[in-house]
């Protein structure tokens, strides 16, 4: 769906896959819509599994919480190529498949294209990744991916602003995901010291 803000506004490339914690992906899609950003979706097959099975959405309702959504074999697509200026890229969650085709510059799709391209452009690119415990694979990944300027930042809830729900978890994680990302217009609860 065409994007009906204007070409001034942020972009953010948003990457759903099939790890569990889709909300996050979602929350992100929505929140960045009330904030006025434009969003670039690119939802794996198992992501759009998962965003069924977790949230009850199927792929339509998923893809109209973003500006324009990608296939991800839509190779092809804008945010495959870095002369389409992004502002950051998020993959949320991010599987641990996902965050080794980055970590080892597999670009065989759109979404791991559009995050070797956030890369190579020297963009910020932010890796929600979701697995536990780690094995000593994704620990190499994750340090591979920071080498070359990702962020990881698994969505580890903070409990200091004492949150009364799954929502304002889910919601206080993501509001430091889009500050990471460099956009001003987030607000997570500062930490005010004691």
């Amino acid at each position: 769906m065409p994007s009906s803000l204007s070409a001034a506004a942020p972009r953010l490339v948003v990457g759903l896959t099939g790890a569990s914690g889709a909300v996050y992906g979602v929350r992100l899609l929505q929140r960045a819509r009330e904030l006025g950003v434009a969003t670039h979706l690119v939802a794996t097959p198992a992501g759009i599994l998962n965003v069924h099975h977790e949230l009850g959405l199927d792929r339509s309702g998923l893809e109209s919480l973003a500006d324009q959504a990608h296939g991800p074999g839509e190779v092809g697509a804008c945010i495959a190529s870095g002369s389409y200026a992004t502002d950051a890229m998020v993959i949320a969650p991010c599987s641990m498949k996902t965050l080794a085709a980055v970590a080892h510059g597999y670009g065989d799709n759109l979404l791991t294209r559009a995050a070797d391209v956030t890369l190579k452009e020297r963009r910020r690119l932010v890796l929600m990744v979701r697995e536990t415990p780690f094995n000593l694979a994704h620990l190499r990944n994750m340090v591979s991916v920071t080498e070359m300027g990702a962020v990881v930042f698994p969505p580890l809830p903070a409990f200091y602003h004492r949150p009364q729900s799954i929502d304002e978890l889910v919601d206080e994680t993501v509001e430091r995901v889009l500050q990471v990302c460099g956009l001003d217009a987030a607000r997570p609860k500062a930490w005010a010291g004691l």
